[in-house]
């Protein structure tokens, strides 16, 4: 009977996020909509276990994530799913998303008003999914959770806060939050991948 239920609230929780991502395929207010019909693009809404434990946001979709409509599918997503084994999960036990569900041109950093978009579509995700620990990847999504929660360490850069375990209050009770560098950073920093595995190793506490 529990079995049941679960499955019951799961796909509840499936159909809502399905919902969001039928919103933001319409959203032609998108500062970035124009940009995505241009290049054939398709929005990354998220993937994975709707009702995990585990949420990671990153910050927007690349050109790969953006021609399959899937987050974390380019060399980063390797980064990522190397990381997850090591704590013994794969992508269908967590969740993965990004503040932007439509790629910025030039996999640009991302702007204000385009922040400001699709901020309400992650607040709701994050309220369906209701995880026990949100990890940010990259400054912007830490920046924006740690904002979001109101939490003291807002302002403080990445390079002070990755790794750290932060607690916050949400509407449905205590949640965690882990800034990590974005597994793309090791590109352009090799002496940092030590750093996110270790950091990583955290989150194994969660599972």
């Amino acid at each position: 009977m529990k079995d049941k239920k679960l499955t019951t609230i799961s796909t509840n929780k499936a159909q809502r996020l399905a919902q969001i991502e039928l919103a933001v395929h319409r959203l032609e207010s998108s500062p970035l909509y124009a940009y995505r019909i241009e290049h054939g693009y398709k929005p990354v809404i998220g993937e994975g276990n709707p009702s995990a434990s585990i949420l990671f946001i990153g910050e927007a979709p690349g050109e790969k994530e953006a021609l399959s409509g899937r987050p974390f599918v380019g060399r980063a997503g390797q980064v990522l799913d190397e990381m997850l084994a090591i704590i013994s999960l794969n992508r269908e036990d967590v969740y993965i998303t990004n503040i932007i569900k439509d790629r910025p041109p030039h996999n640009r950093d991302p702007k204000a008003p385009e922040i400001a978009c699709y901020s309400p579509y992650l607040i709701e995700q994050i309220e369906i999914i209701d995880p026990k620990v949100i990890v940010t990847l990259g400054r912007f999504a830490m920046n924006f959770i740690l904002r979001q929660f109101s939490l003291p360490e807002y302002g403080e850069t990445i390079g002070n806060l990755h790794g750290r375990v932060l607690t916050a209050e949400s509407d449905l009770g205590l949640i965690q939050i882990i800034p990590l560098y974005h597994p793309a950073a090791i590109f352009y920093n090799r002496s940092l991948e030590a750093t996110l595995f270790e950091d990583f190793k955290k989150l194994a506490q969660f599972t």
